[in-house]
């Protein structure tokens, strides 16, 4: 049995993948807490669980540690991100999503392609954003960080050969808590949003919306004037 390793698997999507893929693979499990891993391992039946901040100057040792004690890895999933509405541009906040989701999401990414180059082949998943697709003026270090993701994801899939599989997963809006609350448009389930990304990962998709009707939204997004997508921000 292949093995795979979610990293940010004690909630949301990463949760509900974790879920999707058991039976598939043998999982490893990471996030900062452990005790939801632990909650998450038992519900797939049994998981290879450590604790990963991927904020913390030790994460890329702790994901070496994790593929060791598993034999290897076929499969990396980086799911873990933040993303707050920060109308008053507060600094806490903005620095907080750019070390999660730029800093923390690079030193993961790195770390699996290098394991894969190094072992002959491998597939690395991101979870990024139709959000990366346009600034918000709410919350602008999200769609900036999340648009670094898919731009990141690019290179490195430029930079691999056919051995190496990167996939760019970018949800629309799902149920999860980092959802603001009047976003509701094509809302869909972390469960739903799990059986997209499991079907991307099936296909070695290079990029991937979930679900698939926001490819739509993208299209539209792309040939607005700017006065209009600022309307839609």
């Amino acid at each position: 049995m292949p093995n795979a390793i979610i990293v940010g698997a004690s909630s949301g999507i990463g949760r509900a993948l974790a879920r999707e893929l058991a039976g598939a693979y043998d999982l490893g499990l990471a996030a900062r807490r452990t005790d939801r891993l632990q909650a998450v391992g038992e519900d797939v039946g049994g998981a290879h669980v450590a604790r990963i901040d991927v904020t913390e100057p030790d994460a890329r040792q702790r994901f070496d540690d994790l593929v060791e004690s598993m034999g290897g890895v076929d499969l990396v999933v980086v799911s873990s991100g933040i993303g707050r509405p920060n109308p008053d541009l507060a600094w806490t906040d903005e620095r907080d999503t750019i070390d999660v989701n730029v800093r923390g999401f690079s030193a993961i990414a790195t770390a699996a392609v290098q394991r894969f180059e190094a072992s002959g082949g491998g597939h690395l998943v991101g979870i990024s954003s139709v959000a990366a697709e346009i600034g918000d003026p709410d919350m602008p270090a999200y769609g900036a960080s999340k648009a670094y993701v898919s731009r990141y994801l690019e290179g490195l899939r430029y930079r691999s050969d056919d051995a190496v599989v990167v996939t760019d997963v970018r949800p629309g809006y799902v149920d999860t808590p980092m959802a603001p609350e009047a976003d509701r448009f094509w809302e869909c389930s972390p469960e739903t949003a799990a059986r997209g990304i499991a079907r991307a990962i099936a296909k070695e998709k290079d990029v991937a919306y979930v679900t698939r009707r926001w490819w739509l939204v993208s299209k539209l997004l792309a040939v607005l004037p700017d006065r209009f997508r600022a309307d839609v921000a």
